[in-house]
């Protein structure tokens, strides 16, 4: 087969996006040209690679076999490129990051303050919903890091924790709790949760928590945003556990309050991870040692007046 690197792209393209002209769109070119690229794939390969319904496409049976290898072939050449600009010592070029939506929070501070160092990256950032979106990413070699709270069990990958991840119960200002002090978990039994969905790591981290503790939580709802769930327990319809990472506005402004819940803040770890399979262009390497040795240092100094209050409350005398 002679098929080139170029049209081994456009067919990847074509078979993610499910359509020419969304594909085109993606790759700056013209809805014939893509048309081409394709029908000269399936002439070198001499099998129908997807089947047409309607405007649509879908991959049939070979085109899922023919996307495996191609993703392999593209896969083989950027890491010959990478390995290339290893040599010339190159830290310019894509780097493309994934995170969970709770680590959109920071992230986007710790990039910027990377690109005043390395002017020639260019930054492509991937906001999963949750975090089998992000795994799904990963798998995929969509991204070349991820930042994620706990890291995942169903692929192989290399994970390094780089900060501490408090995650902490808020209530709307004036809730009876906030009179009462350190209170136990069982003190929150009377009032109903707002909740991430299942699948995203707060909701894992929520429900060990409160396993832990023996104690189950009455959810009155599930919503997969956190500014969604911020909204509404400022509007009094609950209470939530949520990244501290999430919460610095609407602390510092009084919209919310840290409950002092005994146990709390429960304590996790962000790690940044990628695929060992998979070898790290200079720019993701030099960005993947930036989280190691910045991250902690950046989160510290978001977190700490955060938990200052709730700490000295915890600890001054009771009327």
């Amino acid at each position: 087969m002679n098929i080139t690197f170029r049209q081994l792209r456009v067919f990847v393209e074509v078979a993610q996006q499910g359509s020419v002209t969304r594909a085109a769109e993606a790759l700056h070119l013209t809805p014939p040209a893509v048309s081409m690229q394709i029908k000269e794939v399936e002439s070198q390969v001499g099998l129908t690679l997807f089947d047409r319904e309607g405007r649509g496409l879908s991959l049939s049976t070979a085109g899922e076999y023919f996307l495996v290898h191609a993703r392999r072939m593209l896969g083989a050449l950027s890491e010959a490129q990478n390995a290339m600009a290893r040599l010339k010592r190159v830290e310019r070029g894509l780097l493309s990051i994934g995170m969970v939506s709770t680590a959109k929070y920071f992230v986007p501070q710790l990039l910027g303050r990377f690109c005043q160092d390395h002017q020639g990256v260019e930054v492509k950032l991937h906001v999963a919903g949750n975090r089998e979106q992000l795994v799904a990413m990963l798998q995929q070699s969509n991204v070349d890091l991820a930042v994620m709270g706990r890291p995942p069990k169903e692929i192989a990958t290399r994970s390094e924790a780089f900060a501490a991840h408090p995650m902490v119960v808020v209530g709307p200002p004036g809730h009876p709790l906030l009179q009462v002090g350190h209170a136990p978990v069982g003190a929150l039994a009377p009032y109903p949760f707002i909740v991430r969905e299942q699948g995203s790591g707060t909701r894992s981290a929520m429900q060990q928590f409160f396993t832990e503790q023996r104690f189950s939580p009455s959810i009155t709802m599930e919503i997969s945003s956190n500014e969604t769930i911020k909204q509404a327990v400022i509007a009094g319809l609950g209470l939530s556990f949520l990244s501290l990472h999430t919460l610095g506005l609407e602390l510092r402004s009084g919209l919310l309050m840290l409950l002092d819940i005994e146990g709390t803040p429960v304590m996790r770890t962000w790690n940044v991870v990628h695929l060992p399979s998979r070898t790290l262009s200079p720019v993701a390497e030099a960005f993947r040692y930036f989280l190691i040795e910045q991250g902690e240092r950046h989160l510290v100094d978001h977190d700490t007046p955060l938990l200052r209050p709730a700490a000295e409350a915890a600890h001054a005398p009771k009327a």
